[in-house]
């Protein structure tokens, strides 16, 4: 057995917004590698027929806009080594017909429950002092388009928790990055973004949308021992979109 398949054993990973798309890419990768794996979203159905193709994992409902729901999937989590904050509301809208509803929605999700959860499970990492947090943002936190000002925004948030966080925990061995991606093939993303989306891969470099794997494959580098040096960073998975 390869190292790439044990590296993670003996450890539980959380993975938020983990029934679909980028978010059960990661954890079929996670569990892959030998992490126990705890599954989250907002529909049951889909956290259930999620599990059953993982082995070893579990799930748990929650909804991160819910400041409850967070702090239950916290009580209920129990100790956790990875964690990936993946869940995110994308609307897209020009800033001039975004609605109120949607704006709050989007901030609850992608800040506000990014930010508790990782307040309530990351002490039980601080004490042992071991970890890796990895949160999953965009290719427009860094990167101006327009319809995108509110997910953009809320991302550049969390990639701004990235570096404060990385200050914070690092002296007690936790490490804090974030994963960029660009555009990806997704149901989520194909049903908000539809036209949008494709023409954002057309203008990259490598000119495709990414596969959820992919953008995976670079969360578990992030989350695992190969990565042991690096914190604070943000790994622009993006088909060269913000170098050009």
């Amino acid at each position: 057995m390869t190292a790439a398949t044990t590296e993670l054993t003996g450890l539980t990973a959380l993975v938020t917004g983990g029934t679909a798309g980028i978010g059960l890419a990661c954890a079929r990768l996670l569990a892959g590698a030998g992490a126990a794996v705890i599954v989250t979203g907002r529909d049951r159905r889909r956290g259930e027929l999620a599990v059953e193709r993982i082995p070893g994992s579990r799930f748990i409902a929650a909804d991160l806009s819910d400041s409850s729901s967070v702090a239950a999937l916290v009580e209920q989590a129990g100790d956790v080594d990875i964690l990936i904050n993946n869940a995110a509301s994308f609307p897209g809208a020009v800033t001039v017909e975004q609605d109120l509803a949607t704006f709050e929605t989007t901030f609850d999700t992608n800040v506000r429950g990014t930010y508790f959860l990782t307040a309530g499970l990351v002490p039980g990492m601080l004490q042992r002092r071991r970890g890796s947090i990895v949160n999953v943002t965009s290719m427009v936190a860094s990167k101006g388009v327009g319809g995108a000002s509110t997910y953009g925004a809320s991302k550049a948030a969390v990639e701004s928790l990235t570096r404060s966080w990385a200050a914070e925990f690092g002296p007690h061995g936790v490490r804090v990055n974030s994963v960029a991606p660009g555009p990806t093939r997704t149901e989520g993303v194909e049903a908000q973004w539809g036209d949008t989306n494709a023409e954002l891969c057309r203008a990259l470099p490598l000119g495709r949308t990414a596969d959820p794997e992919e953008i995976a494959q670079a969360v578990l580098f992030l989350a695992s021992p190969r990565a042991s040096f690096i914190t604070g960073s943000t790994l622009h998975a993006d088909g060269g979109g913000t170098a050009v």
